[in-house]
């Protein structure tokens, strides 16, 4: 009965705590004067009091943010602060909820730019380079220093602060791990007693112990879902995190978004794959890590503790012998799953990429009937994933078999092993060994107490067990997530190297010419006008290799009010001038100066290739602003309604359905549409300076000069033309336009001409104004050389005639030549029209000299048309 006794003890450490300090807090209650518990009263009754007034006030602040973001919501607009952050509300339920959307600081982005551009050289992240490639080709994803480098700076942008939400739902989440480790260690002494008493046949105890195994069931149940759920919400933290960072440095002034992957080429065409799937899949890993790391670390710890007190060092000694044994042999025979988790990143962004390719020009592809050969590419690429994946699948067949052997199996049998010790061996037993080695005057409790330590011992076990295989499986996860991290960190580099233009040439070597290390020109923004001085035009390549010089040196000016036509063949770099001007490629040489701002009162650039944005119509005509910008800025639907009827696109609104409406505009709108919705947009901003790249070359030559003279009398903003007014000034800056475009016709719009790709080479140009007795002289011998050979036209004809006359004789042998047929001179066979010596015959009325070859020609298939020449 002793021994029975000593097991019904309870010496759980919580609620050991919890009488201890339950006790010390009702000792000291009985110890204070009656003085201090009014004092501690009032100060409850005070702090009642304000927190209800608190409370009060809190409610009505949040009640007029609700009303608040109602009529926000209905006008799809939002707030604005001065920090640059952005707060929009959103429908949540019933009502709405309000986001604070605060963008990434300048100083983050450089505190971050050594992290990823210059790490340590420890790290192996070096090659040895002023700027080397990061990661270099040669560091390859794995579970090494340099994959512990990319995880710590990325964690630096997911957790940025010790007070933010990440750390919170950290926080709670291992509260939660520990409340289960601790759940744990209740079920399994349960499980013991419930066996015990089971054993020894008492109901009482049996009923009670079954009644407490459901409540803490219930209670673990709700442990594990919230588990899984506060892991979902650091994964989905860790996402938004990292998404808003990559967006504010990928889509800024920049125009990271255009040269990450026509200029750098550090991720290829690919990028949308590494900011959706790669970024979802390293989230997702880098949540569970912290349960299937951190959990089973803290399960290991207990769970030894309480294994050692039951079982003794010598068990102890075996587990931890057991577990260096077990993580070596894994270690040394993993696949490099990092690695191939990598490529196979890639290649599904390769396919991916493919079927983009293929909806974005699909009516090209159509027209082309170019099915069959796109789907050799896309089963080209398929095949090679598949058979990536497959290689990947064949890899894991033999891991998982020897992983679950050693793990399952092996483990269970060797954890009856460290069971049996308290039986077979009780001198290293530990406590249960000390309890086999007592006096027991019973043997029936001896026996119950030996079951109920084995079943708590084997839960313990099973317990041990399952947190040392996810240790162990964990090695798998974390080859995984090496090969995800690799990924992004990749992306964030070559952002970083975009965003800070870090290009040099290698250490002791001098940068390619016309290379993105080779950058040194200058642009000036700030100039009222658009100006090139000495500048190359170059097509730029991707680095690091040079680009192709298209035009040696190119000096241009154009002031506001004048009008600049830029015109040559094809390929000689016209539209490379709008993009240095935009600064979407670089200024190798030279100098560009152009506007500040970029729409109103400034420059605007209207592309080759129309772009419609997902949104309703109204944001179809004032892209890139947003509806909250349009209002900011005092202008209404009406005001729109005008510029629309300026462009011949008035009945839009009507036709769509308002300016709500949403539809995939560039399905819905025809080529001449949506090239009038770029000169729409251009009437809707009144910029000072616009480019047009063939903005009008399928629209009608009637409708296109309409939308020129538009253009030019919209001159001054209302903003400028009323400052103007007040400061007395009579001259009136109108807009300059700078057209892109080989129709001559569009001369009589502009003031001067640039003419690219003169010369043998293609390298010259010229620069002349519009309408100069040069220009008529040029002009008047192109008219000349068109009258001399309209003069010799009629000679044409008849030297053709005689051709067809030469190649419709027939020779025979002996040199006579065949007479032709009868019909022969009724029909030219090639042109199914009457010879030209039968139109030469003004008397000629009917085809057949009677009735009877009327009838026979008629009847041959071809000629059922009789002719009649007056």
């Amino acid at each position: 009965m002793a021994v029975q006794s000593t097991l019904r003890h309870s010496d759980d450490p919580i609620i050991i705590l919890y009488n201890h300090y339950v006790g010390l807090l009702r000792s000291r209650l009985k110890r204070t004067s009656r003085t201090t518990r009014l004092l501690a009263t009032f100060s409850l009754l005070v702090t009642i009091i304000a927190g209800g007034y608190g409370a009060t006030q809190w409610w009505k602040t949040r009640k007029e943010e609700k009303e608040r973001g109602k009529k926000l919501l209905r006008r799809n607009s939002g707030l604005r602060g001065k920090d640059g952050s952005r707060t929009v509300y959103v429908p949540y339920r019933t009502t709405t909820s309000k986001v604070t959307i605060h963008p990434t600081k300048p100083t983050t982005f450089d505190a971050h730019r050594r992290l990823f551009l210059n790490p340590p050289r420890a790290a192996g992240l070096s090659d040895g380079q002023m700027t080397p490639q990061v990661p270099p080709p040669q560091t390859k994803p794995g579970l090494n220093l340099a994959f512990l480098h990319q995880f710590l700076s990325l964690l630096s942008i997911m957790i940025p602060r010790w007070n933010s939400k990440e750390t919170g739902l950290l926080i709670s989440h291992g509260v939660f791990l520990m409340l289960r480790t601790y759940l744990s260690l209740v079920v399994a002494r349960l499980d013991g007693e419930i066996v015990r008493d089971l054993v020894a046949g008492n109901g009482r105890a049996f009923s009670w112990g079954i009644l407490k195994w459901c409540g803490i069931g219930s209670f673990a149940s709700y442990t594990n879902a919230m588990i899984k759920f506060l892991q979902s919400k650091v994964s989905i933290a860790f996402r938004t995190r990292l998404t808003r960072y990559i967006h504010d440095l990928y889509l800024n002034d920049n125009f990271n978004y255009y040269k990450l992957s026509n200029l750098d080429g550090g991720v290829g065409q690919g990028a949308d794959q590494f900011i959706t799937q790669d970024l979802t899949l390293f989230c997702a890993s880098a949540a569970s890590l912290y349960s299937s790391l951190g959990k089973p670390f803290v399960d290991l710890c207990v769970f030894n503790y309480q294994l050692f007190r039951s079982l003794g060092p010598l068990a102890l000694t075996g587990l931890l012998s057991n577990y260096f044994l077990t993580a070596t042999i894994l270690r040394r025979l993993s696949p490099p799953f990092g690695k191939l988790k990598a490529v196979e990143g890639r290649r599904e962004g390769d396919f991916r990429g493919l079927h983009s390719r293929l909806i974005a020009n699909a009516e090209e592809v159509a027209f082309y009937g170019g099915a069959s050969m796109e789907k050799v590419f896309l089963e080209k690429g398929f095949r090679e994933l598949k058979g990536w994946m497959e290689g990947i699948y064949s890899l894991k067949i033999r891991y998982n078999m020897l992983e679950d052997f050693v793990l399952k199996y092996s483990w269970s049998a060797y954890g009856y092993l460290l069971t049996s010790l308290p039986v077979f061996l009780p001198a290293w037993g530990g406590l249960g060994g000390v309890l086999e080695l007592a006096d027991s005057a019973e043997k029936s409790g001896r026996e119950r107490g030996r079951m109920k330590e084995f079943i708590t011992n084997k839960r313990l076990m099973l317990s041990l067990a399952d947190a040392g295989g996810r240790m162990m499986y964990s090695i798998k996860d974390l080859s995984e997530l090496a090969g995800y991290t690799s990924r992004v960190y990749t992306l964030i580099s070559t952002l970083h190297r975009v965003h800070a233009d870090a290009y040099f040439p290698p250490r002791g070597t001098h940068p390619e010419l016309f290379s993105a290390s080779d950058v040194q020109g200058t642009i000036h923004k700030g100039f009222d006008g658009v100006r090139l001085e000495n500048v190359p035009v170059v097509a730029p390549s991707v680095y690091p290799r040079g680009g192709d010089e298209l035009v040696d040196s190119l000096s241009v000016i154009v002031h506001s009010g004048e009008h600049l036509l830029i015109s040559g063949p094809n390929g000689v770099g016209k539209s490379a001038v709008s993009r240095m001007v935009a600064g979407l490629w670089p200024v190798y040489r030279g100098l560009v100066s152009r506007p500040r701002s970029i729409g109103t009162d400034g420059i605007m650039f209207l592309p080759q290739r129309p772009y419609l944005s997902v949104g309703t119509l109204r944001d179809q005509v004032i892209y890139p602003h947003s509806e909250m910008d349009m209002r900011d800025s005092g202008r209404r639907d009406h005001e729109l309604s005008k510029v629309l009827e300026e462009v011949r696109l008035g009945y839009l609104p009507d036709r769509e359905g308002g300016w709500d409406c949403r539809k995939e505009w560039k399905d819905v709108l025809s080529g001449g549409e949506k090239q009038r919705m770029g000169m729409a947009r251009l009437m809707y901003h009144e910029p000072r300076y616009a480019f047009i790249d063939e903005g009008t070359s399928a629209v009608s030559s009637d409708v296109e000069g309409l939308l020129y003279d538009k253009a030019k009398e919209k001159g001054i903003s209302k903003p400028q033309l009323m400052a103007l007014f007040m400061l007395g000034s009579r001259s009136l800056q109108y807009l300059a336009l700078i057209t892109i475009s080989t129709r001559a016709s569009l001369k009589k719009y502009h003031t001067f001409n640039l003419t690219l790709g003169l010369g043998e080479d293609g390298a010259e140009w010229e620069f002349e104004r519009i309408g100069t007795e040069k220009e008529k002289m040029n002009v008047e011998r192109e008219l000349q050389e068109l009258r001399e050979r309209l003069a010799q036209v009629e000679e044409w004809k008849r030297r053709r005639d005689e051709i067809e006359q030469e190649l419709g004789k027939v020779w025979v042998e002996g040199g006579h030549e065949l007479d032709p047929p009868d019909y022969a001179d009724v029909m030219d066979l090639a042109t199914d029209e009457p010879s030209p010596s039968i139109k030469s015959n003004e008397n000629f009325k009917n085809v057949g000299s009677t009735d009877e070859e009327s009838d026979r020609l008629e009847s041959r298939p071809g000629f059922e048309r009789m002719w009649s020449i007056d």
